[in-house]
């Protein structure tokens, strides 16, 4: 797509029309634009929480601390742990809300990792599991560690292909208590086919599109992106790694 900015008649112009360059429109291109070239230049890569790495859009972070405020969830479980920066910004925000613990499972902790992560003041409230995912031995571990009439909220962040994503997804969705959320995070991949440091087979093979498949699969979930519990701007649409991500079961 070719967009042409001119700042002198404050216009965007695309193929498709032109608008006014300070409107919702042309900030919805930009951003789109933006997300991008960000994610190919590794932005996300440039970020810590609490003194450990955080490989997410600060945009999504801040949309996920209104969730978890709202929702107050007793656990939350996350798959993919790398270098432990959202198992501990989870943990903060439940430490905040005076409730709540960690589940985070990762194939392989690196000692590094680890160590780290052991070492972290909020590491009490955070419990790791290694292995696979899928493993049924590990998904009766993470079930272990919920207790009856726990508020559940799952985010997967391991392996974003398609079928591990819907594996993962058929393993941790009954976990998810009614009024709550399973995130299949980075589903940004399906816009991500055509950038340099992306891959072509991504416009298919994304969380993106197993989350809207298993909904459909699943009538008790539904893709519904969480309102904005504020909103003075015109704006309605995040600028997120996350696309098609919220799976929200049914109450």
């Amino acid at each position: 797509m070719k967009v042409t900015i001119d700042t002198d008649s404050k216009t965007l112009q695309t193929a498709q029309e032109t608008v006014p360059l300070y409107s919702d429109a042309a900030f919805e291109v930009i951003s789109d634009l933006w997300v991008k070239v960000g994610w190919n230049q590794k932005y996300s890569y440039s970020f810590s929480w609490l003194g450990i790495p955080l490989i997410q859009l600060p945009e999504d972070l801040v949309r996920y601390q209104e969730v978890v405020y709202n929702l107050k969830p007793d656990v939350i479980v996350e798959t993919g742990i790398a270098h432990g920066g959202s198992a501990i910004l989870s943990a903060s925000l439940l430490k905040l809300l005076g409730h709540g613990r960690v589940v985070a499972v990762d194939i392989e902790i690196r000692p590094q990792n680890r160590e780290r992560l052991e070492a972290h003041p909020l590491k009490p409230l955070v419990t790791l599991i290694e292995g696979s995912s899928t493993d049924p031995e590990v998904i009766n571990k993470v079930k272990s560690e919920i207790q009856s009439g726990d508020k559940v909220l799952v985010v997967l962040d391991s392996d974003h292909s398609y079928a591990h994503v819907m594996a993962e997804l058929e393993a941790y969705g009954p976990m998810v208590t009614p009024g709550s959320y399973i995130v299949s995070t980075d589903g940004v991949m399906r816009d991500l086919a055509d950038v340099p440091r992306g891959d072509r087979s991504w416009d298919k093979d994304n969380p993106a599109q197993a989350a809207v498949d298993f909904a459909a699969l699943h009538p008790e979930f539904a893709v519904e992106t969480p309102a904005w519990p504020f909103n003075e701007s015109s704006l309605s649409k995040n600028i997120t790694h996350w696309p098609s991500a919220w799976l929200r079961r049914r109450t």
